[in-house]
């Protein structure tokens, strides 16, 4: 049981390791120290449902819905524009209005919807998730809820250090220069993705 945990903390981990829209957003929270703990939570249970339902076997719905998976893609496409585009836009005004500690900062229920649609709204989540979790979990049975709780955890440690580890940036993000170069960084991941997910088949 314990091999079975293990590897799915490896698995899960190795899978959202890689820079993405979701990742870029948790990590820019926990620089502005700004509802961290919430998009950490929303991160962590979200991938821990799709986790359940794809070793649970939901992985079939792509399958028996053929649209489903282009429907994603595109939706998926035009939300990381406009965010990467929002972000460009951001960087355009300058350092204070990027500086975390100035202003009235974003409300929680603003920063939870756009993490939620960043996570839910992303179809790499669900090939992640529902369909290579869940297929490798079956090469652990009769251990795959073992599994599965591995690659639950792996998600929430991933996400708890990159949102709380970043507070360690925090005195090179105290420079107004540096919140710009971020915003950039952040809004061109978010178009590299967006230009993946429409020209990467």
């Amino acid at each position: 049981m314990l091999e079975a945990v293990v590897q799915g903390w490896l698995v899960s981990t190795s899978l959202i390791l890689a820079i993405g829209a979701q990742n870029a957003f948790v990590l820019r929270q926990g620089l502005r120290q700004e509802h961290v703990a919430a998009v950490v939570a929303v991160c962590a249970l979200s991938d821990a449902v799709l986790i359940a339902a794809g070793v649970a076997g939901f992985g079939a719905a792509s399958k028996a819905l053929p649209w489903l998976g282009a429907a994603l893609r595109w939706g998926g496409v035009a939300f990381l524009l406009v965010y990467g585009a929002l972000r460009f836009r951001a960087a355009q005004r300058g350092g204070e209005a990027l500086a975390p500690a100035e202003g009235q900062g974003a409300r929680l229920g603003q920063v939870l919807t756009t993490c939620l649609i960043l996570t839910w709204a992303n179809p790499h989540v669900y090939l992640d998730t529902l369909a290579l979790i869940g297929s490798i979990s079956a090469q652990y049975a009769p251990r795959e809820l073992a599994f599965g709780i591995g690659a639950a955890t792996g998600s929430l440690t991933f996400f708890g250090a990159l949102g709380f580890g970043a507070r360690a940036l925090a005195p090179l993000f105290a420079r107004p220069q540096a919140w710009v170069v971020l915003e950039i960084v952040v809004g061109g991941t978010m178009w590299m993705i967006a230009a993946g997910l429409a020209f990467g088949g």
